[in-house]
């Protein structure tokens, strides 16, 4: 079993930044492919960003790319996502998942556990 919260949501106006953090407990954080996903009210849940468990690997939905980075400290098992650059239709619910496999998803599907989620606002 791995533990995931998440911590770092809350309210930005368009055009700032926010910094997501998700500790894991449990079993050994280093071997497991790390993802962000988000779900919008109304929406279904969406791939953000993954990385894989030595960071060689790093995945970003287009919507995000340029503006977000994945990273992990396997040393404080901690994953990060930061946020710049943000616009309101990035508000949802930010969830951080471990995939235990080698290789990285986009697909919520593969991954066996979840945080309970973040808010993210951001104002216009």
């Amino acid at each position: 079993q791995v533990q995931l919260v998440e911590s770092g949501g809350g309210l930005v106006q368009a055009g700032g930044s926010l910094r997501l953090s998700c500790a894991a407990s449990g079993r050994t954080f280093s071997r497991y492919c790390m993802g962000w996903f988000r779900q919008a009210p109304g929406k279904e849940r969406e791939f953000v960003a993954t990385i894989t468990w030595r960071g060689d690997r790093i995945y970003y939905a287009d919507s995000v790319k340029g503006r977000f980075t994945i990273s992990r400290d396997n040393a404080k098992n901690t994953v990060y996502l930061q946020m710049n650059s943000l616009k309101p239709e990035d508000t949802a619910v930010y969830y951080c998942a471990a995939d235990d496999d080698i290789a990285p998803s986009l697909d919520s599907g593969a991954y066996d556990y979840w945080g309970q989620g973040t808010q993210v606002t951001v104002s216009s």
